[in-house]
């Protein structure tokens, strides 16, 4: 009983953060999106006005749209470029462990504000990505002020963070049982036929975990839109988070903002249960049933 005592007192700060940043805040903004509410005066109940008005929004279909073209851009990309290089740092090379170390570097780094302001400096039209095209009669390219441009860059600074996928994928190579691949060997099955029948299958419950993680964080990207384009230019980079953060504290249209993040919850939702709709198809869990 005393030890029970003793861990939920260790448990108590966890339960406090729970419901009061998590919990709540979930709850309250439920009740928000039938209401409208500018921060100021008390919320006036108004159904489900919110949530058609979205649907007549041009900025909500444009943001949205955006939203979806930057998910399905950086989701796949980041995927196989983490899944290629923990594919390299696999192999028993020297000094790998420094490799694995500096791969691993921009995940931590990469979502800060600092590296967002860094990213600024090398894509503007006078910085150093546009300085070293230039020695080569490039340029200079217009990264963050062209509809063209400016999303594929935010793209980039998504992908260059795949440490973390990176480090669960080399774990499930790591995990792999060599005899598998010498059995391919001496059948004479080519190392890309070895990736493709013993590699990819073997590690598909992980890419399946990785795929619905960075599906989940894609769609809720913020603080690189909001500190490098600020979702310019022309809102070809305005994602959908932004959207309902300027609605909340920018337009103070909080009803409103509290109806988009549930919509955008229940966009999140549906995409997982489909994606896990198809597991059985291409997911293969060793000594299980499927």
């Amino acid at each position: 009983m005393k030890k029970k005592k003793v861990g939920l007192i260790y448990l108590t700060p966890w339960l406090i953060g729970l419901i009061v940043f998590t919990a709540f805040p979930f709850l309250a903004s439920l009740v928000l999106s039938f209401t409208e509410y500018d921060l100021i005066t008390a919320p006036k109940f108004i159904g489900f006005d919110n949530f058609i008005r979205m649907f007549k929004d041009p900025a909500f279909i444009k943001s949205f749209g955006v939203t979806i073209k930057y998910v399905f851009m950086t989701v796949p990309l980041k995927l196989i470029f983490a899944l290629f290089i923990a594919f390299i740092l696999n192999f028993k090379l020297k000094g790998v462990n420094l490799f694995r170390t500096a791969y691993y570097l921009p995940s931590i780094l990469g979502g800060s504000v600092a590296i967002a302001v860094l990213w600024r400096f090398l894509f503007a039209d006078t910085g150093i990505i546009n300085m070293i095209l230039d020695n080569f009669g490039i340029g200079p390219v217009p990264w963050l002020n062209s509809e063209k441009y400016a999303l594929v860059t935010l793209s980039l600074l998504r992908i260059w963070q795949f440490g973390s996928p990176m480090v669960i994928f080399l774990s499930a190579l790591q995990s792999i049982p060599d005899y598998l691949y010498e059995a391919a060997r001496i059948d004479g099955a080519s190392k890309w036929k070895q990736f493709f029948q013993i590699t990819v299958p073997m590690i598909s419950p992980t890419i399946f975990f990785n795929f619905i993680m960075q599906l989940i964080q894609a769609f809720q990207e913020f603080n690189g839109p909001y500190i490098i384009t600020g979702g310019g230019p022309l809102n070809s980079t305005y994602l959908f988070p932004l959207y309902i953060y300027d609605s909340a504290f920018k337009y103070f249209d909080m009803g409103y903002a509290s109806a988009m993040a549930w919509f955008l919850f229940l966009v999140i939702m549906v995409m997982t249960v489909l994606v896990f709709k198809t597991e059985k198809y291409w997911v293969y869990y060793d000594g299980g049933d499927e």
